[in-house]
Formats: C-alpha cells, structure tokens, sequence
C-alpha cells in the first residue's frame, strides 16, 4: 500500500529521481519558464516551492541549504532576484499550464513556469 508517500517515482530510482528533480529545478531557475511532461512539472513543482520558500529566509542558513542542490550562482539568484519577488505571497510560486500529448509517445505534456 502506498500509506503517506506523496513523491511519484518516475519510472527511477531514488538518486536518478533526485538528479532529475535538480535538473528540472535548476533550468526552471535559470530560464523561469521550462517545458517537460506533466508528472516531472508537479514534481518538480513541489521541489522548487519548497526552495523557493526557504530562499526568501534569506540568512546564511537557507543559502547553505540551497547550496546542497544548486550551484553558487544558482543560489545566488534564486535568494537575490527571484526570492524578493515573493515577499508578499504565501505560496504559489509556479504555475503548470497542461498541453496536448507528446507526438513521439503520446506524454502529456505541460509548462512549469515562475510566477511573475
């Protein structure tokens, strides 16, 4: 039975899941906008509010704990420019806009992007 696990598995196993997430994260960051399928957005989604939150702490704590996942200069801009724009807002830092199926395969495909 599948009691409190909330992650997807992603046809992975746990350390190719959790690169896949940092990646998927990581270009969502740097480009603000990514295109990937539907199960990998929601995913993905949960991770980057989850940093997103932590980034707008701000102190020398949080910037450690993004630097776990991400690059210097990933951290960098997720506390300095992309952190700031959510002062206000509680939550919902990304929206998932669904698209038709994948041609190749049939996938349902989906945008993750930041919220402006």
């Amino acid at each position: 039975m599948r009691r409190k696990k909330k992650q997807r598995k992603l046809s992975r196993k746990k350390d190719q899941r959790k690169a896949l997430l940092k990646a998927l994260v990581t270009s969502l960051f740097l480009k603000e906008k990514i295109k990937t399928t539907e199960a990998k957005a929601r995913e993905a989604r949960i991770f980057a509010e989850k940093q997103i939150s932590q980034a707008k702490i701000g102190d020398l704590h949080s910037r450690r704990l993004l630097a776990r996942f991400f690059s210097p200069e990933i951290v960098r801009k997720i506390v300095n420019e992309i952190a700031p724009r959510y002062k206000e807002r509680k939550g919902g830092y990304t929206r998932i806009i669904k698209l038709g199926p994948r041609k190749s395969d049939g996938a349902k495909m989906a945008i993750i992007e930041l919220v402006k």
